[in-house]
């Protein structure tokens, strides 16, 4: 080989390992999460499943040339001020080029944030909120989707399941009364606020309609001393912090009035049912987006049984869920190559159509939030039963059938 031909080979390698090495840099994937204050166990989970999702990457050698490095930033108590500084640390941390939430902010105003700089970003968080801010212009938000899906069947759904239940003989359903309690904050007040209405134009009568502020609560007596004036058969509270809800239960027990109990999201997360002990059982709540852990939906079953075997504990709403939010990050990559591409990163997450724990996950392009159906992502029933969760509804879902609480056959 002639020296000539040698230094045109050498250039030539050269090039082409300077070609590699740009895409070979190490791509950081940015979590915002709760990992302190009273939503810390949640936080905990969403970074199990974006680390074990990068895990599994890392071991096969990355995802188009790139591997894959998780990095944190604290929400706390998910107050703007605390939001906003986690969003900007990952934003402004070099060689973060997607981030990922469960639920960052509950009005989602972190949002507006990832789309002035044009970061991947998925959330599972309030999707009404979402939908509000993504709707005004859909393409100036292309960086951004939520894997939680329209919360629609949050506001319409709870009253026919339980309608469902009564017409199969599991309790009485004679006055169609319902006590609601809401904790004053978007989540809850909205989904709250919504069912009120649709059990009034149903023919329902609201015997306790209350509110409390957002955070911690120390003593629920007060408020069941008025829920226990006007017995009502259904009783509602929609606070979603599992210590809250727990707490709740632990009071309602002492005094129980023959009513149904439903609530809202905090049974999801496994801390509640550690709380509340027996008195969890008998609790009626529903989830959209939940895992169908069920033969009936293998990917269900097979993440769920994936990350009980690399933690050794269930997962609960959050640890499924971000290890999907990160693989369908992965799936976008695997089709862009550059990870600094963000804006078309951003609309092949958009594109996604793909069976995940929750159902059939696929984007309103009008809303980028994932659409609720049977046939995509279902609402799901849970009660509580022995300390552990059984889908009672829909049917083609289900694990168990509904029971009778045990405070309401005495």
């Amino acid at each position: 080989m002639n020296r000539k031909f040698r230094l045109l080979a050498t250039s030539a390698a050269l090039a082409v390992l300077s070609s590699t090495a740009a895409f070979a840099d190490i791509v950081k994937i940015g979590v915002l999460a709760p990992l302190t204050g009273a939503n810390a166990s949640d936080g905990e989970e969403y970074v199990r499943g974006v680390k074990w999702a990068v895990k599994e990457a890392n071991a096969k050698g990355g995802i188009a040339g790139h591997t894959f490095e998780v990095v944190t930033a604290d929400v706390k108590d998910h107050s703007a001020a605390n939001v906003s500084s986690a969003t900007e640390r990952l934003l402004g941390t070099d060689g973060v080029h997607a981030i990922l939430t469960g639920y960052a902010s509950l009005s989602m105003f972190e949002v507006d944030l990832m789309a002035e700089a044009n970061m991947p970003y998925l959330s599972a968080g309030p999707s009404p909120q979402f939908a509000a801010i993504v709707s005004k212009d859909p393409d100036s938000y292309n960086c951004c989707w939520s894997f939680s899906a329209d919360f629609k069947g949050y506001v319409t759904d709870v009253r026919p399941a339980i309608e469902a239940f009564a017409a199969a003989g599991k309790f009485p359903l004679k006055k169609k009364t319902v006590a609601i309690i809401s904790s004053d904050n978007p989540y809850s007040k909205t989904i709250s606020e919504g069912m009120k209405k649709g059990f009034k134009e149903t023919g329902w009568t609201v015997t306790t309609d209350e509110l409390v502020p957002f955070g911690p609560v120390s003593d629920w007596r007060p408020m069941l001393a008025k829920i226990r004036e006007n017995e009502p058969e259904v009783v509602i509270n929609t606070d979603y912090i599992p210590s809250n809800a727990a707490l709740f239960m632990n009071q309602f027990r002492e005094k129980p009035t023959n009513s149904v109990v439903f609530l809202q999201y905090a049974p999801l997360v496994p801390e509640f049912a550690k709380l509340a002990g027996k008195n969890a059982n008998g609790v009626l709540y529903n989830a959209i987006g939940a895992t169908l852990n069920v033969e009936a939906w293998p990917r269900g079953h097979t993440v769920s049984k994936g990350y009980q075997q690399e933690y050794g504990v269930p997962s609960g709403p959050y640890g499924t869920g971000l290890y999907e939010m990160t693989q369908i990050y992965f799936d976008a990559l695997k089709k862009v190559g550059d990870p600094k591409d963000h804006d078309a990163i951003g609309k092949e997450i958009g594109k996604t159509k793909r069976a995940v724990i929750s159902g059939n996950l696929e984007f309103n392009p009008k809303t980028h939030v994932a659409i609720q159906s049977n046939d995509h992502i279902p609402v799901t029933f849970f009660q509580l039963q022995d300390g552990k969760p059984a889908m009672v509804a829909p049917e083609k879902y289900k694990s168990g059938d509904f029971i009778t609480p045990e405070w309401m056959t005495k």
